[in-house]
């Protein structure tokens, strides 16, 4: 029994830690170098007050949370400019179906004719929408996004690295605790060490060479982000509206003031 605790645990880590590696060179071979200067294409509604960044709302949001995070971000935009109604039960009501960008038309047709939808359900036709998928493209092209051949990406990867140092730990426990009364475990706990330094040591070293981990934004787009280290923006001031919708993009709904709209985003619309 020892013996297959052992080898589960030794499985685990070699094969997250084998996925991490190939993670991390798929992304460095698949980006192409970032522009010096990125020209948005998409016209954003805040586009006036973008950050020093150059990135747009949308493109904000997309880096950092993806396509679900830029679906958020519309819906809030289009509801506090009192086009839609997000109702703390999960319903999204359509008052005025008049959309001024690409993305906004896309939301109003993933409500539907009938001027209500589950926001989940307007969430998950919205991610595969042209609109969002063509940010995703220039994002990519830019060399700021992920390719979709290399996600989940680094990000993914680590967790699953987390995840097997927790099953070494887990797996030693277990061994110890259903040895025999007397028997001398020492011997074969110190085996488990070895897959938990290669898991805890690799770990270590992603987060000081790749943090923060993001399965959307490479190394560059990261930095083009508005208040992170070595971006050329400046942070959010959340007391403007534009502020509260750039710090929605960046840290999702949570950063939400209004419990309304908190509630609305969470809900299952049931």
């Amino acid at each position: 029994m020892p013996l297959l605790f052992l080898l589960v645990a030794c499985s685990a880590a070699v094969l997250s830690c084998a996925l991490l590696c190939r993670a991390a060179l798929a992304a460095a071979r698949a980006v192409p170098p970032a522009p010096k200067a990125a020209a948005a294409t998409l016209p954003d509604p805040c586009a006036a007050e973008r950050p020093a960044s150059g990135l747009t709302l949308y493109e904000m949001a997309y880096l950092s949370g993806g396509p679900q995070r830029l679906a958020d971000v519309v819906l809030v935009l289009m509801a506090q400019k009192r086009r839609l109604l997000l109702a703390d039960t999960g319903w999204a009501t359509v008052v005025d179906p008049v959309g001024t960008d690409a993305v906004e038309r896309a939301a109003l047709t993933a409500i539907g004719p009938e001027g209500q939808r589950r926001i989940p359900a307007v969430r998950n036709a919205l991610v595969g929408d042209e609109a969002v998928r063509r940010v995703a493209d220039r994002l990519e092209t830019q060399g700021l996004a992920q390719p979709a051949a290399v996600r989940p990406g680094v990000g993914g990867a680590v967790r699953l690295v987390q995840g097997a140092a927790l099953v070494v730990l887990l797996s030693a426990v277990a061994t110890y605790w259903m040895a025999a009364p007397g028997a001398d475990t020492g011997a074969v706990l110190l085996w488990f060490t070895l897959p938990q330094i290669l898991t805890l040591g690799l770990w270590a070293v992603a987060r000081f060479e790749l943090h923060p981990y993001s399965d959307w934004a490479t190394v560059a787009g990261e930095r083009r982000l508005p208040g992170r280290a070595g971006s050329r923006g400046t942070p959010d001031v959340p007391a403007t509206p534009s502020g509260s919708l750039i710090t929605l993009a960046l840290r999702g709904p949570i950063a939400l003031t209004d419990p309304s709209l908190r509630a609305a985003l969470h809900s299952s619309g049931a």
